[in-house]
């Protein structure tokens, strides 16, 4: 067992192989993290992570990942069960948000951080929910679905930015190569009408993003991921769902997936809008 820290709080960058760290951290509070999503993450941008350290013991986290010049995105906001209630969030917070300089911020907010987040000059957009369970893979190829790699990857950024608050090139990228995800795409009539990617977590596997243009492209989609986690051993499925999309929700229930908890996307400024229709699950919690 680790012994209390008693000295002052520092805040430094953290690296991927300290990141692992993090990442237990979060799976300790039930958030499910993808297993292998750090390379990701970080591509995004490398200096967007950071620990809090006591007599060098990390003893809390966060990131605030920079997209473009007018967007970053907040996540990973820990700080260690039996250390809390001492300032060393809060410092933490301070301290890494300044790295977002004068961006507009997003976060996925759990309710009990809500009021906290609000008063640092966050405002609710929407909330969405986790929905969990399992979805029966389909008895042949869905049609119309097709791995990604066969989609031209600027055709897929370009659709990755309707539905995104800044472009993304970096995150795609590694996120479609990341072994372990597996990466969708439907397409109609010759046209991208939408593409997902299922990954292994620690619990559920996680699907993010389902990006579709219509509920049937999505519908599609979700049947496809979900016989793609069945080959990696996943018989369940977790998707994150806004309520700006009420098609999402009612897509989730048709195929039997139950709501588990909710979060509140919020901003502190102006955002680049997005395609909500076409959004029936979010990325990740952690980067948007």
């Amino acid at each position: 067992m680790t012994s209390a820290p008693s000295g002052s709080l520092s805040v430094s960058s953290a690296t991927p192989q300290e990141w692992a760290l993090v990442r237990s951290w979060a799976a300790e509070e039930g958030w499910n993290p993808g297993l292998s999503d750090v390379p990701a993450f970080f591509a995004q941008d490398p200096a967007g992570f950071f620990l809090g350290r006591v007599d060098g013991e990390p003893v809390s986290a966060i990131s605030v990942v920079n997209y473009d010049d007018s967007y970053a995105f907040l996540g990973f906001y820990l700080v260690r069960p039996e250390l809390r209630g001492l300032g060393h969030g809060l410092a933490t917070w301070r301290a890494a948000l300044a790295h977002a300089g004068g961006r507009a911020v997003g976060l996925d907010g759990v309710p009990a951080q809500q009021d906290n987040y609000r008063r640092s000059g966050f405002t609710t957009a929407y909330r969405t929910a986790r929905y969990v369970g399992e979805v029966p893979a389909p008895e042949r190829p869905v049609a119309g679905v097709v791995a990604a790699g066969q989609i031209d990857p600027v055709a897929l950024a370009a659709y990755d930015a309707v539905c995104h608050h800044a472009d993304r090139p970096r995150f795609l990228s590694t996120w479609l190569a990341t072994p372990g995800h597996r990466a969708l795409a439907r397409v109609t009539d010759g046209r991208l009408t939408g593409y997902g990617v299922v990954r292994p977590a620690q619990d559920e596997a996680r699907v993010g993003p389902l990006f579709a243009d219509t509920p049937a492209d999505a519908a599609a989609l979700l049947d496809g991921l979900a016989a793609q986690a069945r080959e990696f051993g996943a018989t369940r499925i977790a998707v994150d769902m806004p309520e700006a999309n009420p098609a999402a929700a009612r897509l989730a229930q048709d195929r039997g997936l139950e709501p588990t908890f909710e979060t509140a996307r919020m901003y502190t400024g102006p955002v680049r809008p997005v395609a909500r229709e076409r959004v029936f699950g979010v990325t990740t919690l952690e980067l948007g």
